[in-house]
């Protein structure tokens, strides 16, 4: 079974910066698709940022510039740097995994349905 965890929530005031992990089982962010969603009550989720096997990275438009998603192929975890945090940032972030290899046009388009596992998710709070 995969299972993905994520860690590094919390509270932080607008303009600060805040990173999250996520440490996966059953598959290895080596050779998977990975992929960081978010969702605030009363929303529908949406698409973060992405980063394939080989390193390919994607993000909303939103977060560009201030959101980075990495991966550490060795330690087997992913990571999402986040900083001049806004308001609208606030969120449940979870981790999302695909065994696929998502074709490049496709990639970018940052499909939830791409991404079939997720995990439980940690909360952001930009205040």
């Amino acid at each position: 079974d995969v299972q993905l965890v994520e860690s590094g929530g919390g509270l932080v005031q607008p303009g600060g910066s805040l990173s999250l992990s996520c440490a996966p089982s059953g598959l290895s962010v080596s050779d998977s698709s990975m992929a960081w969603f978010r969702q605030s009550p009363g929303k529908e989720p949406e698409a973060v940022a992405a980063i394939r096997r080989d390193d390919l990275r994607a993000y909303t438009d939103s977060v560009k510039g201030r959101f980075t998603i990495s991966k550490d192929n060795a330690e087997d975890s992913l990571f999402l740097q986040m900083s001049n945090l806004k308001p609208e940032d606030t969120a449940m972030y979870y981790c999302a995994a695909s065994h696929s290899f998502i074709l490049t046009p496709r990639f970018y388009r940052l499909e939830s349905s791409d991404y079939p596992y997720r995990g439980q998710g940690t909360q952001v709070t930009v205040s």
